[in-house]
């Protein structure tokens, strides 16, 4: 029979997947075999295969984090090789096709690695830490009432791509993951410019700087050491240019005696 180029081409592939039972169990690697694996399938789909699997044989289901699997919620946090969300940039792990594979290859899967995001099963992790961060500051106070006319605020076209480049960031926690110091430098200090940069966010301005740094701080993040790093990995590749003004904003309003 002729080969048809058309057929998807499939992998065998050996998985190394972190496994923990919870919170207060030892982790271990575990290896696994993944066979028959379609490379136009998401990583997300190849590992319901391999859950599929140890279900029908009665073992228990690998736990990870997924929910819209189209790159827009930033629950898919997985370190693939050593990388957040994988080998490609400006992706994420739902994202990642397992045609970026060769047949054969070797794949370690492991949970992000920070001791402000404690593992809670297999490759789930806790991250309240960026929900607190967001809760201490990461609003605007407006008041309510009719809308205002369209041109009644004046922001230029660099500012308000800027804001809009901020809010760009998921919450995924690649940044985290990937930094040897774990710092959440990159997350934080893009909710703080999407705020800082457009006239809404001013009236906060001050306050929000300090209780979100102040935050992160409480939370157990390590320091930002400005290798870069998360800028690499972040799959919506928020610039860490947004840390230097996260750094001013701070010093503003410490220099200017701002209370959180």
């Amino acid at each position: 029979m002729a080969f048809d180029d058309r057929q998807p081409r499939t992998l065998t592939l050996k998985l190394l997947i972190w496994r923990q039972a919870g919170p207060a169990a030892r982790g271990d690697m575990v290896e696994y075999r993944a066979e028959g694996i379609s490379a136009d399938m998401s990583f997300l789909e190849m590992l319901d295969v391999v859950n599929e699997g140890l279900i029908h044989r009665g073992e228990e289901p690998i736990a990870f984090d997924s929910d819209c699997r189209e790159g827009i919620c930033g629950s898919c946090g997985l370190m693939i090789n050593g990388r957040a969300h994988g080998p490609l940039g400006a992706t994420t792990a739902c994202q990642l096709h397992m045609r970026s594979f060769s047949d054969g290859d070797t794949i370690a899967i492991e949970p992000w690695r920070a001791r402000a995001f404690p593992v809670i099963k297999d490759l789930v992790v806790d991250r309240s830490a960026f929900d607190r961060i967001i809760a201490a500051g990461g609003y605007t106070s407006i008041n309510a009432g009719g809308a205002q006319d369209a041109n009644a605020i004046l922001i230029s076209k660099d500012t308000s791509e800027a804001a809009m480049d901020a809010a760009a960031c998921i919450g995924c926690g690649a940044c985290v993951a990937q930094c040897k110091n774990a710092s959440a430098a990159l997350f934080t200090s893009a909710k703080i410019s999407q705020l800082a940069l457009l006239p809404q966010g001013h009236v906060e301005r001050a306050r929000r700087a300090l209780r979100m740094v102040g935050q992160m701080d409480a939370e157990g993040f390590g320091s930002c050491s400005w290798e870069g790093q998360c800028e690499a990995v972040c799959p919506k590749e928020i610039k860490i240019l947004n840390i230097s003004r996260m750094v001013r904003e701070f010093n503003r309003a410490a220099v200017a005696g701002e209370r959180t």
